[in-house]
């Protein structure tokens, strides 16, 4: 399909969304997202993408002990955390740092602690990627990032700063939607949804290519896969998933 096939399905997906446009056009979409809808849509979405990934993130996190620091403490910062989808897989014991650019996710956040009281909760901090200067530089034995590099202003900065705050050997896992292959029609669907979706959806990109940028980062040891998430009806089905080692 040629670019003005996209930019006419743009133009008709606008036409849809058109009361968002409008709203954002007046200053308010952004903060109604950021403080009611995108923490709501997060948490419903969360618990649909968790069935799908379970056993994934099982085997995923399943190596997590092997990383405890030579004290036999773990110390995770989780990137983005959002309403908390991963304690359930931390092992117990293991002390985390949670870190999201939205403050607005407490409720559901607070619901997952109270599942997941095998973990040490030890703070919260209102943070972007791209800036955790409130981390020390070596001071975690790992760091977990999951949906979270599509939103990024800079996912070069935001892995730079994965390897700042990560100990020498330390470990860093991933699971992110990706861009899909750029033949497919998924990819065309992808191009056709992205500003609208990105507009919706906190400033999710539908298009990006993070295995490359986990490719060209300075990690000693990577191990990527790419999967497929059966989300049916949405552009967000192509995934990577895996772990690198600092």
């Amino acid at each position: 399909m040629t670019e003005p096939s996209i930019l006419f399905l743009r133009a008709c997906l606008a036409l849809l969304a058109m009361p968002i446009y409008l709203l954002s056009f007046l200053g308010i979409w952004e903060p109604f997202c950021k403080k009611i809808f995108f923490p709501f849509f997060l948490e419903k979405l969360s618990a649909v993408h968790e069935r799908k990934v379970k056993k994934q993130k099982q085997e995923l996190f399943h190596n997590l002990p092997n990383f405890k620091s030579p004290s036999g403490e773990l110390k995770l910062l989780e990137i983005g955390t959002g309403c908390g989808p991963n304690f359930q897989f931390y092992p117990p014991g293991c002390r985390v740092t949670c870190t999201d650019i939205n403050p607005n996710f407490q409720q559901g956040l607070s619901r997952s602690m109270d599942k997941n009281q095998h973990v040490q909760y030890e703070r919260f901090l209102v943070a972007a990627g791209e800036d955790l200067h409130q981390v020390p530089s070596a001071s975690v034995d790992a760091v977990v990032c999951t949906l979270v590099l599509c939103s990024v202003q800079d996912v070069n900065g935001t892995l730079r700063e994965v390897l700042r705050v990560l100990r020498p050997g330390g470990v860093f896992y991933f699971l992110e939607h990706v861009a899909a292959d750029r033949s497919s029609w998924r990819y065309f669907w992808q191009q056709v949804c992205y500003p609208t979706w990105k507009l919706v959806f906190a400033g999710c990109c539908l298009t990006r290519e993070i295995w490359k940028n986990l490719e060209q980062a300075n990690f000693s040891e990577l191990s990527l896969r790419h999967t497929s998430v059966a989300l049916p009806w949405t552009p967000i089905e192509p995934h990577i998933i895996g772990y690198a080692v600092k």
